[in-house]
């Protein structure tokens, strides 16, 4: 069963796996239209017929377009996370550089595989009176600061977590550089994004 978005995404939270697997057909119409048709011509009622809901299910769990979406981003981020913990579970807490490749190669796996993800992978940007918590980056970056913590057993202070989220702001403008012209990404500009990601996270990680 797939993760739940936040109960602040949702009009209602499934209770039942009825509901859960309708949801789940639900975002996943989400991500097939966002390839598709693109977010600005993404409708409700685009999904609910690419769902084989009706239409008032959809909008049970959803206000609008953006809700759905960001319901979407939430996912992708859970999943991420689970594919992080995944890739974590064989490698040793001794050296951090392999940890680092490994929440990489999980983003470029879904980058390249997972629909709707070219549009929405983590999040839309949030109006500013929502603060920067509300912000995708920063949110991927509280993640990210708690599994490399748990793994290599550091403390996730402000030095840490303001140095994942630099990490993640950089690495998130390269890899769109690297997949502007290049479905897959192009390999030289991912290669220099890991060695920018080494070289400075270094500074903390060393």
């Amino acid at each position: 069963m797939d993760p739940v978005p936040p109960a602040h995404s949702l009009r209602r939270t499934p209770i039942q796996q009825r509901s859960a697997d309708r949801l789940a057909r639900i975002l996943d119409a989400c991500a097939e239209l966002l390839d598709e048709t693109g977010y600005e011509n993404l409708s409700t009622r685009a999904v609910a017929l690419r769902a084989g809901v009706p239409i008032g299910s959809v909008y049970r769990f959803f206000g609008n377009k953006r809700a759905m979406a960001i319901a979407l981003a939430h996912r992708n981020l859970d999943r991420y996370a689970d594919g992080i913990e995944e890739r974590l579970a064989e490698l040793p807490a001794t050296a951090w550089r392999p940890v680092v490749d490994a929440v990489l190669d999980e983003y470029l796996v879904m980058k390249r595989s997972v629909p709707g993800f070219a549009l929405v992978d983590f999040g839309i940007p949030a109006p500013p009176s929502e603060g920067p918590a509300s912000d995708p980056n920063h949110q991927v970056a509280v993640r990210l600061t708690e599994l490399l913590g748990a793994h290599l057993g550091l403390t996730p202070d402000p030095v840490l977590q303001r140095a994942v989220l630099v990490a993640v702001e950089a690495t998130d403008a390269l890899i769109q550089l690297a997949f502007r012209n290049d479905p897959d990404g192009d390999p030289d500009i991912v290669a220099e994004t890991r060695a920018m990601m080494h070289a400075y996270l270094a500074r903390v990680l060393d």
